[in-house]
């Protein structure tokens, strides 16, 4: 079976994140990105070039919780895809495009945090009765094995 692929995208959150509401009433997302871009020099450094800046929207309650999680200056990786739009702004017609990001976090080369594994409490679920697996650090011992 072949491994499902989507595009992803990295950078930073270039503007304040947004949450407003679709013409459905569900949630978006919305966030100005920034994307660093380098050249590879002969030498084997590499030198920035221009940062380039997109659209990053999200939808539902990855939307929210996005909303939740990330501020100005984040640094994140998202998986989604690329999609044309047309718009006006000042009675000129714009052409653009943006990213729709279904998941996202963030950069974990880049950014300090601590992980949270107690399962969000979901309907039907006792989130207090959750025990997460204890890890040791002895290395399991496994039979030889010959051929």
């Amino acid at each position: 079976m072949a491994i499902h692929t989507q595009e992803s995208l990295s950078g930073f959150i270039a503007s304040e994140p947004l949450l407003t509401e679709t013409a459905k009433g569900d949630a978006r997302f919305f966030a100005r990105i920034g994307k660093e871009h380098f050249r590879r020099e002969e030498d084997g450094s590499f030198t920035q070039t221009e940062t380039t800046y997109h659209h990053l929207v999200m939808f539902g309650r990855s939307a929210e919780h996005a909303h939740a999680n990330f501020a100005q200056g984040d640094n994140f990786v998202a998986e989604g895809y690329t999609r044309p739009v047309n718009y006006e702004r000042n009675g000129q017609a714009i052409e653009g495009e943006e990213f729709i990001a279904k998941k996202i976090g963030h950069d974990a080369a880049r950014t300090r945090y601590e992980v949270d594994r107690t399962p969000r409490n979901s309907a039907g679920r006792d989130a207090a009765a959750y025990e997460p697996p204890q890890r040791t650090n002895a290395v399991a011992q496994a039979a030889p094995v010959s051929m």
